[in-house]
């Protein structure tokens, strides 16, 4: 039979129950619980996992220094680029971080299908332009669209961005980047649906004093068909593969100024020292070996090569047929 708890032992629980005193081991259990829940927004899915975003990362780190280095020659003075991030957000949440009115240019970069974004912030364009016509870069504080001689300015910089760019793909897929349009409200620019998740890599420029966000916007759908290269696993493959190209190419440039002796030795034959003595033009020789055999190539007093003799048009020729195998004639 179950016990029935008496008025005394009712309010005694209750008092207990109200100060918290009860369970502490259950609240502070509750506590873990929840710090170890991670919220999600299914308005907002990560489409792109994070070893990808890490293998974007270290692309356009490499770009943030080839196009440092190309700002660096044009604009006459140092120019620094980092990358700030690379953020999945939709669309619509891109256009709205941009400033208006804007430097903002479209492109198509083959294989990827999407048309893809590039954005220079006002203060960064406005900068360069002052540094293009002989300022020293100052900060200008104004909200204006470019003039046409101030756009193509900004057009040859997106321009030699777009060179970099090509440049730091190549080691996951090539990609042929197509400039499409130029546009001062962001908001007229509609490359993919408000909702569609996007990719944002920011770069931030200093320039003198003054300092500017650089903005590349790569819809989900054009990284949907080369999604499956982005690993770090293909970078670091490519990245050795180009390496490994390099080195062979330096050497090859360093080999083709190297000068070596080449002899090919026909035959070899005993004479007595009398009969060496006694030898006049016209005598024969006679030789052990065949007309037919095959004949040792040396370079630089070292056999390395194993050749068969003959002509090639009215010039005396070896064809190399095999390499010299040192281990075996030690066998």
């Amino acid at each position: 039979m179950a016990k029935i708890l008496s008025q005394d032992e009712i309010d005694a629980l209750l008092t207990t129950v109200s100060s918290g005193d009860g369970a502490p081991e259950d609240d502070s259990f509750e506590d873990d619980k929840l710090k170890s829940i991670i919220p999600y927004d299914f308005k907002h899915p990560n489409r792109v996992s994070k070893d990808q975003i890490r293998t974007l990362e270290n692309m356009h780190d490499n770009l943030a220094g080839h196009y440092g280095s190309t700002l660096s020659a044009i604009m006459r003075t140092i120019v620094d680029i980092d990358l700030v991030s690379v953020d999945q957000i939709t669309y619509s949440e891109f256009i709205m971080s941009l400033v208006t009115p804007s430097c903002t240019y479209t492109f198509s970069a083959e294989p990827l299908e999407a048309v893809c974004l590039v954005d220079f912030n006002p203060t960064l364009t406005f900068s360069f332009i002052d540094r293009m016509f002989g300022g020293n870069g100052k900060i200008l504080e104004t909200e204006r669209e470019l003039t046409g001689i101030e756009r193509s300015v900004m057009t040859r910089l997106a321009n030699k961005l777009y060179g970099d760019l090509e440049a730091s793909w190549e080691n996951i897929v090539k990609i042929a980047v197509e400039p499409k349009s130029f546009e001062t409200n962001p908001q007229f620019i509609q490359i993919v649906p408000p909702g569609e998740t996007v990719v944002a890599v920011s770069f931030q420029i200093k320039l003198f004093q003054s300092t500017g966000l650089l903005t590349i916007c790569y819809p989900y759908m054009s990284l949907e068909p080369i999604i499956t290269k982005l690993s770090a696993q293909n970078w670091i493959d490519a990245t050795k593969k180009k390496t490994l190209d390099s080195d062979r190419q330096i050497n090859l440039k360093n080999l083709n100024g190297v000068q070596a002796e080449v002899s090919a030795h026909l035959t070899t034959a005993h004479v007595r020292m009398r009969d060496f003595l006694e030898l006049k033009v016209d005598d024969v020789i006679p030789s052990d070996t065949n007309i037919s055999a095959p004949v040792s190539v040396f370079v630089n007093q070292r056999e390395k090569y194993v050749a068969r003799p003959g002509l090639s048009g009215k010039k005396r020729a070896v064809q190399v047929i095999d390499f010299f195998d040192e281990e075996q004639l030690e066998d």
